[in-house]
């Protein structure tokens, strides 16, 4: 090919000069204080300013697992809208924004704690109370998003499977606790704001537990349409939808687990443990079930005053029969928090109908209310007790 000659590259050149000469110029962009903004900013005290850029907004509040209510937020001259905590334990904790009367995630907080309800934020407060969930310099398992048919619902779900350091190399057979959630959540929860596999990488750096398959599955159950009528009657989470889900773990989600994984098959391989919604489809299955699981957990919920007797006649057999359940549930673990005003009446009453049928059992009662920050902490010291 001839090379191109000094005259037309020339021409080319001034082509080119005259082409972008025709283009319109775009104004530069005016910087805003949300170029530089930072939220949420903890400080080395642990109080926490949150931040928002809403110029136009009339009012912004702040909901969170640290506030006892809604804080509102101060607007400065530039359109910036801040609040500042007390000081925080240590601890990772989830908050939105209300913007002039709209749920609105934190534009600057790119750490996401998904739902079926609702989306939030979430942020860490690093200290020396915090390390037993935080992410160490420890060997780590992993925690695999897991596809499956499910026969119950007809349609593929999801489940989250924690997977001890060095599964993948090994051929060793390990136990399996199964994890349940809470209402509004999906299985992403445990894995995400429950901080599941990093408590149990660092117990188990720690000589703390034994190593365990952690299963997370999808506890919401689709609901029916419902006319508009009923729809509030309809709201809570019924026998329905515990039965339902006992279905879908039992049926499905175990079956699954023990034919793809390399589990122990058997009862005193197995523990189960559940917050809130999870506690009560817990005591859906485990009690109605005594063959199956030697460890039983329930965090943040328990059996209603005006339904104890319906649920002892439903779980005649494992209450009726307290020393044979006695010998084969090694741990039967209640906790609640005190002002958990919608949950600590009825754990407690739970360990009163354990009590007056000689079921043993272990209660705890911790600060805090029907929060991620009590169920962390019950995980951390629930598994240790497993499986020895």
């Amino acid at each position: 090919m001839p090379k191109p000659t000094v005259l037309a590259s020339a021409v080319a050149a001034g082509l080119l000069c005259l082409t972008a000469a025709a283009q319109p110029q775009r104004a530069p962009r005016t910087p805003t204080p949300n170029d530089t903004l930072v939220s949420p900013d903890v400080a080395s005290d642990h109080r926490a300013t949150f931040r928002i850029y809403a110029p136009k907004a009339s009012e912004v509040t702040l909901g969170g697992d640290f506030l006892t209510g809604r804080a509102t937020l101060e607007k400065d001259d530039k359109g910036v809208w801040s609040f500042t905590t007390e000081p925080l334990t240590p601890d990772f904790y989830s908050y939105s924004f209300t913007v002039d009367g709209v749920r609105t995630l934190d534009p600057k907080n790119p750490q996401i704690k998904p739902g079926i309800t609702s989306n939030d934020n979430m942020f860490e407060v690093p200290g020396r109370e915090a390390a037993f969930e935080d992410t160490l310099p420890v060997p780590h398992g992993d925690v695999r998003i897991v596809w499956y048919q499910s026969s119950t619902l007809d349609t593929i779900r999801s489940m989250h499977i924690y997977t001890p350091p060095g599964y993948d190399g090994g051929n060793t057979r390990y136990p399996v606790l199964y994890l349940l959630h809470g209402s509004g959540d999906d299985d992403a929860g445990w894995s995400t704001m429950g901080r599941a596999g990093f408590i149990m990488d660092n117990l188990l750096a720690a000589k703390k537990a034994k190593p365990m398959l952690v299963v997370m599955p999808n506890g919401s159950m689709p609901r029916p349409a419902v006319p508009p009528s009923t729809e509030v009657a309809s709201a809570a989470p019924g026998a329905s939808a515990q039965d339902k889900f006992a279905d879908e773990l039992l049926k499905n989600i175990v079956p699954y687990v023990e034919k793809n994984y390399r589990v122990l098959a058997n009862q005193q391989s197995r523990a189960i443990a559940g917050l809130s919604m999870g506690g009560g489809q817990t005591l859906r299955v485990a009690p109605r079930n005594p063959d199956l699981f030697a460890y039983i957990g329930v965090w943040s919920s328990g059996v209603n005053p005006q339904t104890t007797a319906g649920f002892e006649q439903l779980n005649a057999a494992f209450l009726d029969h307290a020393d044979k359940t006695n010998k084969t549930v090694k741990v039967f673990w209640v906790g609640v928090g005190e002002k958990d005003t919608g949950a600590n009446a009825s754990a407690k009453n739970l360990v009163a109908v354990l009590n007056k049928h000689g079921v043993k059992n272990e209660f705890h009662e911790s600060t805090g209310a029907h929060t991620w920050i009590n169920w962390r902490h019950y995980l951390n010291d629930y598994a240790p007790l497993l499986f020895r």
